[in-house]
């Protein structure tokens, strides 16, 4: 076996010389760039996807707001996404209607947002809501076009995204799942208001739609359809200066402003074969994993912390520019966050204690420590590991604290269950899998304290369980 699987080796990179010597210098060139293309424009591509599935399976429109009347099931093919929230999203663009507000409400005895505004790159601008710029006294933010000079009247907090594009992901905070709950939660988040500054004397009803039984699916393509979405974005936002070393770059695949995009048979296999390895090494360094944040755990950071300085300079710092980073961070999640660790923290988690993948088909526990340092809730949501959304087909994603059926022992610890089964007496505290599929894990904290970056309170790592 060993000799055999040694001979295939040798093969296979015979193959690969020869296929090399076949290729021009100008071949390997035009690669090499595509593979870049994809890296560099993953968070618009990601966004590009999100646009296009609510212009194309929804009734909502841009300058609208789209939610989900219910906190999230699998129909919800975003990535990474929060099932124990409400969400609503707007997808600005001031191109024809100039600045744009969103009008954030008060948070009060009836609800409270999480809001977190990007450009079309998905980065940070700001956060608003409770633990937001305005730490829950409300906020009209005015998003201006990128050439704007113009005055902004007083009482508006002016962003400048510098594209034409601009979204907000905004969460309504749940205080349980009980249908009256959510009630409440959807009516205080639809006080929300989107409108053109130029009718801010007398602002035109918002129009919220709800699509919460549509499959709204926005995981990465990972074929030639990924460099339409890119030539997209070209076609119809301003370059940025930072990436105007792109544009001969994007050129040599046949993506150039004010030209259509018509890649030839050839170009096509070169597309197709450039996001293969795209995606190869991308998952790779996502196996790899974030640097840990709990040490001696399989617990990592969201993301490198490349990636969440640059994020947090708006990408501008005199020596550093986390495009591979960003583009592994995008490629499986979404949104940027301004104040990371003010309203919210997170931690992934792709390996269990042993090192191992987990497998749907067995079964896990993770004991949470008691006294979580939060002023909200605590979430454990599993994804599906290849996809990096929610898993298909099952009938809830996490276990929350802000859910009462989730039981506590008496010490305050949460025992949790993961797997194709639950183990007996556990439905409360079981998160069903796959058992035809892998998964991944992460740990969310809303409002998380100072003692939890400190790491005075520490969440072990996920074990295997014999199974039942």
């Amino acid at each position: 076996m060993c000799k055999k699987l040694f001979m295939a080796l040798v093969l296979s990179c015979l193959a690969g010389e020869v296929a090399t010597a076949q290729t021009t210098p100008q071949e390997r060139l035009v690669r090499s760039r595509a593979v870049e293309a994809v890296i560099w424009g993953m968070p618009v591509v990601n966004y590009d996807l999100m646009l296009q599935e609510m212009l194309t399976k929804t009734p909502g429109k841009v300058n609208q707001v789209i939610y989900w009347g219910k906190p999230l099931d699998w129909k919800n093919q975003t990535l990474t996404p929060n099932p124990d929230t409400l969400y609503l999203m707007t997808f600005l663009n001031t191109k024809d209607v100039g600045p744009i507000v969103i009008e954030i409400p008060p948070a009060d005895a009836n609800g409270s947002l999480n809001a977190n505004i990007v450009n079309v790159w998905q980065e940070p601008l700001e956060d608003g809501g409770l633990l937001g710029v305005d730490k829950g006294a409300g906020v009209k933010l005015v998003m201006l076009p990128p050439d704007y000079k113009g005055q902004v009247p007083a009482g508006y907090e002016a962003l400048q995204p510098n594209t034409w594009g601009s979204y907000a992901l905004i969460r309504s905070n749940l205080r349980s799942h009980a249908e009256a709950d959510v009630a409440k939660s959807i009516a205080y988040a639809r006080q929300l208001k989107v409108y053109p500054l130029s009718q801010a004397s007398n602002p035109p009803a918002t129009v919220f739609t709800d699509v919460k039984d549509i499959l709204f699916d926005t995981t990465i393509r990972y074929d030639e359809s990924f460099f339409v979405n890119l030539d997209r974005m070209v076609q119809s936002e301003p370059w940025l200066g930072r990436d105007r070393a792109m544009i001969d770059q994007l050129r040599s695949i046949g993506i150039e402003k004010g030209k259509p995009f018509a890649p030839d048979t050839k170009m096509k296999q070169v597309l197709k074969d450039s996001i293969a390895d795209a995606h190869a090494w991308m998952a790779a360094k996502y196996d790899a994993a974030p640097p840990v944040f709990f040490e001696g755990t399989h617990w990592t950071f969201p993301t490198h912390p490349e990636m969440l300085k640059g994020a947090s300079e708006s990408f501008e710092g005199a020596n550093d520019y986390p495009v591979d980073w960003r583009g592994i961070t995008y490629h499986y999640a979404y949104i940027g966050i301004k104040r990371l660790g003010a309203g919210q923290f997170y931690i992934i988690n792709i390996k269990d204690k042993d090192g191992a993948d987990y497998e749907g088909a067995k079964t896990y526990h993770l004991r949470v420590a008691a006294d979580v340092p939060i002023e909200q809730y605590w979430s454990l949501t599993a994804y599906d590991r290849d996809t990096h959304a929610l898993i298909k087909n099952v009938d809830r994603a996490s276990r929350a604290s802000n859910n009462p059926e989730v039981k506590k022992n008496a010490d305050g610890t949460v025992d949790l269950y993961l797997g194709a089964r639950p183990p007996a007496g556990q439905e409360s505290n079981w998160i069903p899998t796959d058992p035809a599929r892998k998964f991944e894990l992460m740990f969310r904290l809303y409002g998380p304290k100072k003692e939890f970056f400190d790491k005075v309170w520490k969440l072990p790592d996920v074990e295997k369980i014999a199974a039942q």
